[in-house]
C-alpha cells in the first residue's frame, strides 16, 4: 500500500467503530469537518491510529491523534509520515 486514501480511511474508521456512520464521504465540507462533527471521538481516532498502524506499517505516535483532527488531516499526515519513511 503506498498511501492512504479517502476510502482507506472511512473503511478503516467503519470497521473499527463498528458501525456505519451517516457521514456523507462524497461531500467535499467532510473533508474538513472535525471528526467530532463527524461522530468520531477521540477513541476511535486512537483505534485509526492503531489500525493504520498495522496495515501501513507506519508508526503514528499517540499524540498525533491531537494534529489528525479532519479527514484532510488525518490522510495527509499518514501519507506524510509513509512518504518520510
Amino acid at each position: 500500500m503506498s498511501q492512504l486514501t479517502l476510502d482507506d480511511l472511512r473503511r478503516i474508521l467503519e470497521t473499527s467503530s463498528g458501525v456505519v456512520e451517516q457521514t456523507d464521504w462524497t461531500d467535499p465540507a467532510t473533508l474538513d469537518a472535525p471528526f467530532d462533527d463527524l461522530g468520531y471521538d477521540s477513541l476511535a481516532l486512537l483505534e485509526l491510529a492503531a489500525r493504520v498502524q498495522q496495515e501501513y506499517e507506519v508508526r503514528i505516535p499517540d499524540d498525533a491523534v491531537s494534529i489528525m483532527k479532519t479527514p484532510r488531516l488525518a490522510v495527509d499526515y499518514v501519507n506524510q509520515r509513509l512518504a518520510d519513511r
